[in-house]
């Protein structure tokens, strides 16, 4: 079991769980938004250190996993253009879409490269001036800035041949679209440490105040995730909802706002869809007029063709928090990283990941 001997400090882990255990007279049902949350408790078994009173639940905090098969095709689409090269992160080649996937068109001939950063992707596009470079804009608060800082270094380099085709989504629209379906109960929410870095702990004070729920802005170590579960023990035993921040040397109440100054620069939210979870209102973000003709889907001419959905797979309940993987009966079978049906088992903060790496500490 990979519990309380993973900790780099026993003793304090021990004194955390001791105190949640003997604080926790309520049945709650916690829920951590970030897959990087969720890699951490899967991997501490810190499911297994907290008493039967608290239910643990994963939320849609991974940006593969939530990213629509229909936005899935048409980068696909994008990439087999005979003019364009798509650059992208990694963990997007593998993800199946419809038919194919960013990792099968390249072995059929398209010109798709993996980038670690969007500066990667403007020099390919300058030591390739008669391709059309297209980079794949997949993420959250965190990793829109730098690519709206991408846009704005084109713009002023006359970088004419670099695109995005953006699939940012952002985060406080779909926790609100989650509460407001009643489709789960959560008595308190872990938020996510990266994303609030941008946007503030402040961006979740509507849940507090509107719905009630205390929030607790968490760091990624096993001990920060204790402690946070310990703040919102203290609070629902208290009957109080308030934001709070258990990650302070990353986050402040206001954020970063010189990158959010730069993302709404360049970027205006629209309306996105989310896997499991359909159309998200003003949970995305488009390119501004102004910058227009950066955007690589106003750019191109091509056919996604029809969204088909992977049969069997259930990660869009998953993403909802409706079910867990052990539900699904193409896990560990049919289903493997190796051997992917949907996203959730590609991305390394997906839940099926998770759960089929480090599944024996769930058990």
């Amino acid at each position: 079991m990979r519990l309380v001997d993973d900790f780099r400090n026993t003793e304090l882990a021990k004194g955390l769980v001791d105190s949640i255990r003997r604080s926790s007279t309520k049945h709650v049902r916690l829920m951590e938004f970030c897959g990087g949350h969720t890699v951490a408790i899967m991997k501490h078994g810190i499911r297994q250190l907290l008493p039967p009173t608290i239910e643990m639940l994963s939320g849609p905090g991974c940006p593969v996993c939530v990213t629509d098969n229909s936005d899935l095709d048409k980068a696909i689409a994008l990439a087999r253009l005979p003019e364009v090269t798509l650059t992208s992160f990694g963990d997007m080649l593998k993800v199946p879409g419809s038919r194919s996937s960013l990792q099968k068109a390249r072995a059929e001939g398209a010109d798709v490269r993996i980038v670690y950063s969007t500066l990667d992707a403007l020099d390919i596009a300058k030591q390739n001036p008669s391709r059309r470079v297209v980079f794949l804009g997949v993420g959250f608060e965190t990793t829109a800035p730098t690519v709206a800082a991408s846009i704005l270094q084109a713009e002023r380099e006359g970088i004419g041949n670099y695109h995005v085709l953006s699939m940012h989504k952002l985060c406080p629209p779909v926790i609100k679209a989650i509460l407001d379906s009643g489709e789960i109960r959560v008595s308190g929410l872990i938020c996510p440490g990266h994303v609030s870095a941008i946007v503030g702990s402040g961006a979740w004070d509507f849940i507090a105040r509107d719905y009630g729920i205390p929030c607790i802005v968490s760091g990624f170590e096993p001990l920060d995730i204790l402690q946070t579960v310990q703040m919102l023990v203290t609070q629902l035993e208290s009957g109080e909802s308030r934001v709070e921040i258990a990650y302070r040397r990353g986050v402040s109440a206001e954020g970063n706002r010189r990158a959010l100054e730069i993302m709404y620069q360049v970027f205006e939210p629209c309306p996105a869809r989310w896997r499991g979870m359909g159309m998200v209102p003003a949970s995305g973000l488009a390119l501004r007029p102004a910058y227009a003709r950066f955007d690589a889907e106003a750019a191109f001419q091509f056919d996604p063709g029809p969204t088909i959905e992977p049969q069997g797979c259930i990660c869009g309940e998953v993403l909802r928090a409706v079910k867990t993987p052990r539900d699904c009966r193409l896990f560990r079978t049919v289903c493997t990283p190796a051997n992917p049906v949907g996203p959730c088992m590609v991305s390394s903060e997906g839940s099926c990941a998770a759960h089929y790496l480090y599944g024996a500490a769930d058990d």
